[in-house]
């Protein structure tokens, strides 16, 4: 049973009154085992309506109960319930829980932890002791009138007032010496760290000061183990990594850090949450004075590092974790992601770029309007008309140099507008940053599916000479990528869920802009290749 309540958090001597689940920030862990069917009962004690998202769990068939509010159902209101019922297929490792009603998510999420199978192990060592380490952000006043107030002015939200690690600033900030997260060890062990980002609006580089970290996986697929002494982990993203703790007992602490990745020209939180790593000393007498070791983070703005870390991932490929990756390819598709601008109402000054402007983002220069009614249940029955349409562009409609110099016309379309892939189509899906208002990073989220990232480059993409590099043999599989600064990525996916799957940018700025855009997928034959009817108790709007 999951309640939504009121629940007062101090951070920074700052007392707010926050939303979460079962008066816990961040909330309680989701432990289940791969091939678990999952039942979560949530009820709503709050004045807000809310839904919630099961991260990365592929939902086959089960649509219902994905939780993106207005795409797969509407959002559950003040007093009423709703039972999310799906079963854990096919995925094993760490994932994410969150709030997918406007930000609401930055105090509404906490992790999913998918043991495998009773008789199954880890494909690496197995751990002295598992860890969960969630990165957030803390804000000082409600995350709901930041945006309620950027929407209305057309300017960029206000920032966070700090990035948290498990809920705590820690040491850097205002009063938050004792809200310091420790992470207690013993020597010679290994530790699983499963990182989770559920940080509203900032990617985050991540560090253990003078220890090395094996990345294991990836969004809840296993990886080809590589070492690193940093790594970044976009909103929405999880990685696993292994901790080896040193040999003996040394004489020093350790600063465990986060800080945002920010290649754009919007302001940021430039600040940095920090927690300790300690090692338990045998004799239970701990030295006085440690030696606190400093951690050593890239620049925020270090894009060939960014570049550099996601190419080492690469999916295991093996005959137990095999890459299905599509060889053939069905549908292709390109995609520009970016900002741009929408006009101030008549006889009013926006904050935008300009004052006639509003800020705005979009998917081929589509800003997606959230319907009234859930897009799913428009489908299933047939009711359509008024709530969505099917001529969601498959590639931009006036080309131009999109990392280049930014076109005369910034303004964005609006709608509501879908793609329609038949049942077991494979899509091929080229995502193109755009320089309009300055290149930015985007992670994009898929609902429904995993994908493989079989390319990425900087520049304009090269429909010739890019493809002859993609990477068939074991890309990584996630459900969360950055489409690089000033850049393009390459997935592919299979379409073998049938359902209204959202995808859009993890920050959830651009999302509130409109750079988001939502697939559907219709029925195959067979009877287990159809989306299940809804539960009575499917949320009203």
């Amino acid at each position: 049973m999951v309640k939504i309540r009121y629940h007062n958090v101090t951070r920074l001597c700052h007392t707010r009154t926050i939303l979460s689940v079962n008066r816990r920030y961040p909330g309680p862990p989701l432990v289940a085992r791969e091939g678990d069917r999952v039942i979560v009962k949530v009820v709503n004690h709050v004045a807000n309506n809310v839904s919630i998202h099961w991260h990365g769990i592929r939902q086959l068939t089960t649509g219902w109960s994905d939780g993106p509010s207005y795409v797969t159902q509407c959002p559950i209101q003040t007093n009423q319930s709703y039972i999310y019922n799906f079963t854990i297929t096919g995925q094993r490792g760490t994932l994410l829980w969150h709030a997918h009603f406007s930000w609401l998510r930055a105090t509404i999420h906490g992790p999913i932890i998918i043991l495998p199978k009773h008789n199954q192990s880890y494909p690496f060592q197995k751990p002295h002791k598992e860890v969960t380490i969630i990165l957030g952000e803390w804000f000082n006043v409600d995350p709901e009138a930041i945006i309620s107030q950027a929407l209305k002015t057309g300017g960029g939200p206000n920032v966070s007032d700090a990035y948290t690690i498990n809920g705590l600033p820690g040491l850097l900030y205002n009063c938050s010496s004792k809200d310091t997260y420790k992470l207690k060890v013993k020597p010679g062990k290994t530790y699983l760290l499963r990182l989770i980002n559920a940080a509203l609006n900032d990617e985050l580089f991540f560090t253990i000061a003078n220890h090395t970290l094996t990345v294991v996986e990836g969004d809840a697929i296993y990886t080809k183990p590589f070492d690193t002494d940093k790594l970044l982990i976009t909103p929405g993203q999880t990685t696993n990594v292994l901790l080896k703790t040193k040999p003996e007992y040394p004489n020093s602490k350790f600063l465990i850090a986060a800080r945002p990745y920010s290649p754009g020209q919007g302001t940021f939180d430039n600040s940095t949450t920090m927690g300790i790593l300690e090692y338990e000393h045998p004799f239970k007498k701990p030295f006085k004075n440690l030696t606190l070791i400093q951690p050593n983070l890239p620049q925020i703005n270090d894009t060939q590092f960014v570049s550099n870390f996601t190419m080492k991932f690469r999916s295991l490929a093996n005959y137990e974790f095999p890459a299905n990756v599509p060889k053939t390819v069905d549908k292709r598709f390109f995609f520009t992601v970016g900002l741009g601008t929408s006009p101030c109402p008549k006889n009013t000054t926006c904050q935008g770029p300009t004052n006639s402007t509003k800020f705005a983002a979009s998917v081929n220069n589509v800003s997606f309007t959230l319907p009234s009614v859930a897009i799913l249940q428009a489908y299933y029955f047939g009711q359509s008309n008024g709530v969505y349409t099917t001529d969601f562009p498959v590639e931009p409609m006036v080309p131009f140099n999109y990392t280049g110099i930014a076109p005369n016309n910034t303004n964005v379309m609006n709608g509501t507008r879908t793609v329609v892939l038949p049942f077991n189509t494979s899509v091929e899906l080229v995502m193109q940053d755009t320089s309009i208002l300055g290149a930015e990073s985007h992670p994009l989220h898929l609902h429904g599916f995993n994908f493989f990232v079989v390319g990425q480059g900087f520049g304009n993409f090269d429909p010739v000479k890019d493809p002859a590099k993609f990477n068939l043999v074991d890309p990584m599989e996630r459900n969360t990528a950055g489409v690089p600064a000033g850049g393009w990525i390459a997935i592919r996916f299979l379409a073998d869920n049938p359902g209204v799957w959202f995808m859009h940018c993890h920050l959830d700025v651009h999302t509130s802009w409109g750079l988001k855009m939502a697939w559907i997928v219709l029925d195959g034959p067979e009877p287990n290749q159809k989306l299940q009817p809804p539960p009575s108790d499917l949320p009203r709007c």
